[in-house]
């Protein structure tokens, strides 16, 4: 699998760059999250910088994070633990936290939560600059104003949601730079959840958009689906719509257990940074894919599963290429190319 090779002198070189973008002023402290799948690298990167910055950093350390499939979960249950990694102020989680229960007490003691969960190369490739931070907050401006989002491909997709106004939306620039706020390095996009029961039209996933939860593999055939009052009715399709079954299918608790097949997350990707052509590079290697796939410009990210009201494994996440997508009327990406000029990070590079 082809990766350049990088330095730990780079690589300690791109994390002092990223803790600066966290806004880690002196006399700050920093938590290292990790488990036994960590990457020690990156940790170690990690210590060194902030050593540099004359920061003083701790390492809490479990033997199994946040299974990816299941988000809700919670590894740190021994007493003491969570209140450990509240006395931080930048708290950096090396294995998925978005949703965890640890994090909202942290974050409501004002701690800044990173997530690392690429491999080293992506990292430092996919690091945030001023610019992505400003297409991604004027993203979340126009997503704070709007109330209906409507997505349509020339493949058949047609859904349209209302934007659930109480729940916060999903905003990753790649950096947590302000109290109580969560990103992760390498990110760029923005997502809102549906208002329950909102969502409703058509979804057709076609052959190059992307499985990256719960597998990471390119789409091989037409994945067709019926939304109706927030849920996914009826699936259509090839082999990629029969996995698509068997997987939600396999996280039901129950018979009647529809929560799987509920939307979850829908978003856009805004980062230049990313490529769409990862997937053929890394195909089957997630830890390479998690930020890239999330984030290549003009991406729309279809999500399935766990919501504010939601706990359930039946997490799906596939970005989609080539769609038109629309703030109450207003496009704001054509066909898979992002046209609205403040929510462009770098002109020559506005879609995959």
């Amino acid at each position: 699998m082809w990766q350049p090779d990088i330095d730990a002198a780079e690589l300690t070189s791109a994390f002092r760059r990223q803790l600066q973008l966290c806004n880690l002023q002196p006399g700050e402290t920093v938590a290292f999250l990790t488990d036994q799948g960590s990457d020690r690298t990156a940790v170690d990167a990690g210590f060194a910088a902030a050593a540099e910055l004359d920061n003083q950093a701790y390492e809490i350390h479990v033997r199994q994070g946040t299974d990816d499939r299941y988000m809700q979960s919670n590894p740190f249950l021994a007493p003491g633990l969570i209140d450990a990694i509240c006395k931080a102020d930048l708290v950096i989680c090396f294995f998925v936290g978005f949703f965890s229960a640890w994090q909202k007490p942290a974050r409501a003691a004002g701690a800044r939560v990173l997530n690392i969960l690429d491999k080293p190369y992506q990292l430092i490739r996919l690091q945030a600059t001023p610019e992505l931070r400003q297409a991604v907050v004027a993203a979340s401006r126009r997503l704070e104003t709007a109330r209906t989002i409507r997505v349509l491909s020339e493949a058949g997709t047609d859904l349209v949601w209302d934007i659930d106004k109480s729940t916060p939306l999903s905003v990753h620039y790649g950096a947590a730079d302000l109290p109580g706020t969560m990103d992760q390095w390498g990110q760029g996009m923005v997502a809102t959840f549906p208002v329950e029961g909102s969502a409703h039209g058509r979804v057709v996933v076609q052959p190059g958009d992307v499985w990256i939860l719960p597998y990471a593999r390119m789409v091989q055939s037409t994945i067709d689906l019926d939304v109706r009052e927030g849920f996914i009715r009826n699936i259509r399709g090839g082999l990629d719509a029969d996995v698509f079954r068997y997987w939600l299918d396999s996280c039901k608790t129950s018979e009647t257990d529809l929560d799987p097949y509920a939307l979850s997350h829908l978003g856009w990707g805004l980062n230049p940074r990313a490529r769409w052509d990862d997937i053929i590079r890394y195909e089957n290697q997630p830890d390479y894919l998690i930020a890239s796939m999330r984030s290549y410009p003009g991406s729309f990210l279809f999500s399935t599963g766990p919501g504010p009201r939601r706990k359930t494994r039946g997490h799906i996440d596939m970005p989609m290429n080539h769609c038109t997508i629309q703030l109450d009327g207003e496009t704001v990406v054509e066909r898979g190319r992002i046209v609205a000029p403040d929510l462009i990070a770098d002109p020559a590079r506005t879609g995959h």
